[in-house]
């Protein structure tokens, strides 16, 4: 025993005791997990929006792995970084968060995967004889409530987190919209018990439909929501109003006295409310009657979706040729596929459908016609309380004329839609011009050498906003067709402005009357005529009206109705937000068309349209996870002879540079040995 111990505190057994301190820590690690993340996107970190989903819930979620070990290469590393990620997630999570690895070589097992209806995949396999296939399992199940969900398929760790959070938040939410919320929701009456006496339509039963509507509601979200009904005093209606944006409604005594009520459902949550659809309106024949009762149960639903920011539907709006979300040629089918993971479409045609309390994100896709008053005005009212405005809007329509048939080039007229006079008003002007850039997309093309595209602008890590989530960890877009976009004196104030995507400094602006979409006609003018250009617009903040006051609605109807209307008057008119809301413009519709958005929505292009809808539906944690690692450094090679220089450089000057840099230090030593061996030793060292 003294021998053992006076060679382990002696020197022989440093080298030895070290190789075994070395694989106890190995060991040791094989259960402990942590990680350095120094990439300025924090590609290998959790999101936020991952950590608050799995620290918050309410119920047990439970994921189950069912991926065969010993895969060969890249497969491996896909199921060591899904273990890597599972234990992330549950490092951030309360106790109602589980995973669970199965050994999918063991029969039952096999089994359980068949059961939960996972597929198995065929890889290649290349052993030191042969190669073969081989059938592997690499997917998972989610279990949260009683709702299961899989993952199948999952050959490559590429966005993986997003896979795994959309998958649980859409789960969660569907479960319960208040899951993980911290503290009450309150829905509160604001209602003048005087109005009873007009013999509104549907007034005597307000408060009864709102009870039952929310008894069953809050039947569905834990008794979550809490119910307050508030008489408002005459002198606190127009607060009210202007804070909430509810239904104030003014009429006179018999004293010919001026008297006011309201009448308003609002949710609210910490700082943030919705206001649910019901007001008093004024029918075509003069009468008054209450809106939205019949539908208060599943618009509080969507108002509780809407406030927490889990809205899954989106307005679509239609009439005007917008593009077609199911036209698989010139529409925008790739578009709306993309974002069916997380949405759904709802298609608005405004002429005689209102906008519905649960869509918080509006979407104007490419219009060729004029909007009429009223759908303006319900475009602008739904931002006044505090709904976000997303338009791609094109300067000009692409016909086929006469000269057509002669040219072949489409003919390109002015669209005048008559959103331009809101988008001014909120600060943004859409100019009747096109964009065009010098860094553009290329092409080497037989006969004709390089030809420049310079319609399709290609927007680099410069042009981009590095600090917005829809663009920060983009390193270089493609558009296409784009209108030149400028900042009115109506974008100053409290509002944000961020332009998203600029085009280079070497740009320049033409008419539709001189523009040709063809390389071969198409040249770039004098240094003098170029400049850079706005391409994509976010204003976020609280916005004026476009309008003074609601447009003019034509009354018919019998005596007692004129009557009536002429002592009430039901004011709905917002003149300015009552919360802050969100308008992005973009100078053309083509960039959610099937020329850039392609199927698996996996262009920088298709990237940046996805964090735009998810940025403006309030998701935008999603925006960063989705967009990982993808801001790469991209070099900005202008011509053939730079590509090629980099080419070679690459593969044999860093080579010879290192081997240089090691040639040079050994030199050192060498200096620095002999004069050590001088100073110690002398001269005759």
């Amino acid at each position: 025993m003294k021998k053992i111990l006076n060679w382990i505190t002696g020197d022989k057994s440093d080298f030895i005791l070290f190789i075994i301190l070395l694989v106890l820590l190995n060991i040791v690690s094989l259960n402990l997990f942590a990680r350095l993340d120094l990439t300025s996107s924090k590609s290998y970190s959790l999101s936020n929006e991952s950590k608050q989903l799995v620290k918050t819930l309410e119920q047990p979620l439970s994921v189950k792995v069912f991926f065969t070990e010993n895969l060969p290469s890249p497969y491996n590393t896909v199921g060591q970084y899904l273990k890597d990620l599972l234990i992330e997630y549950k490092g951030e999570a309360n106790k109602n968060f589980s995973f669970e690895f199965f050994d999918t070589r063991k029969e039952e097992n096999a089994e359980l995967a068949g059961n939960y209806m996972l597929q198995q995949v065929q890889i290649q396999e290349v052993s030191d004889t042969e190669v073969g296939l081989k059938n592997a399992y690499m997917g998972l199940v989610l279990i949260y409530a009683d709702r299961i969900e899989k993952i199948d398929g999952l050959t490559s760790a590429d966005g993986l987190e997003y896979k795994l959070t959309t998958s649980m938040s859409r789960m969660v939410a569907t479960t319960s919209a208040l899951s993980g919320l911290d503290g009450e929701v309150n829905l509160t009456l604001y209602l003048n018990s005087e109005l009873d006496q007009f013999n509104i339509s549907g007034f005597s039963s307000v408060e009864t439909s709102v009870v039952q509507a929310l008894s069953s509601v809050n039947s569905k979200n834990m008794n979550r929501i809490r119910y307050e009904k508030i008489t408002p005093a005459e002198t606190d209606i127009a607060s009210l109003s202007e804070q909430y944006g509810i239904q104030m409604i003014s009429w006179k005594d018999e004293a010919s006295r001026d008297k006011a009520g309201a009448l308003g459902l609002v949710l609210s949550y910490k700082d943030t409310f919705r206001l649910v659809p019901l007001k008093i309106v004024r029918g075509f024949f003069g009468g008054f009657g209450v809106t939205g009762i019949e539908e208060l149960e599943q618009s509080i639903s969507e108002g509780l979706k809407a406030l927490v920011s889990r809205s899954t539907e989106i307005g679509y709006v239609t009439g005007h040729y917008e593009k077609d979300l199911s036209n698989t040629e010139n529409g925008s089918a790739n578009f709306a596929k993309m974002n069916n993971d997380m949405y759904s479409f709802k298609e608005l045609d405004l002429v005689r459908d209102e906008i519905p309390g649960s869509i918080t994100n509006l979407i104007i896709n490419g219009p060729q016609t004029e909007f009429a008053d009223e759908e303006l005005y319900k475009i602008d009212q739904f931002l006044m309380r505090g709904g976000n405005l997303t338009v791609f809007l094109d300067p000009y329509n692409e016909v086929q004329g006469e000269m057509s048939q002669y040219s072949g080039m489409p003919e390109f007229v002015e669209n005048n839609t008559r959103l331009e006079t809101l988008l001014e008003k909120y600060g943004v002007k859409p100019e009747k011009k096109f964009v065009l850039d010098s860094a553009c997309y290329t092409s080497n093309q037989q006969g004709y050498g390089t030809l420049n595209f310079y319609y399709i602008p290609l927007l680099h890590k410069d042009t981009l906003d590095q600090k917005n989530p829809i663009s920060s960890n983009l390193s270089y877009v493609l558009m296409y067709q784009m209108g030149q976009l400028t900042l009115t004196d109506s974008a100053a104030g409290d509002k944000k402005i961020t332009v998203l995507a600029k085009s280079s400094p070497k740009a320049w602006t033409v008419s539709g009357a001189d523009f040709i979409p063809n390389p071969m006609y198409l040249s770039v003018p004098s240094d003098d005529a170029l400049t850079q250009e706005n391409l994509v617009i976010l204003l976020e903040g609280k916005f004026e009206s476009a309008f003074d006051k609601a447009p003019e609605q034509k009354i018919s109807g019998d005596d007692n109705s004129q009557k009536q209307a002429s002592l009430l008057s039901a004011d709905n008119h917002l003149s300015k937000s009552v919360q802050n809301g969100k308008v992005l413009i973009a100078g053309g519709s083509y960039i959610t068309g099937q020329t850039l958005i392609d199927e698996y929505g996996s262009q920088p292009i298709s990237l940046f349209v996805r964090n735009a809808v998810d940025y403006m539906n309030g998701n935008e944690d999603l925006c960063i996870m989705r967009t990982k690692g993808l801001g790469l450094n991209v070099l900005k090679i202008s011509n053939q002879k730079q590509a090629s220089f980099v080419k070679s450089f690459n593969t044999y000057g860093l080579p010879l540079l290192i081997a240089l840099g090691g040639l040079i230090v050994w030199r050192l030593r060498v200096v620095r040995r002999k004069k050590i061996q001088k100073r110690y030793m002398g001269e005759n060292a």
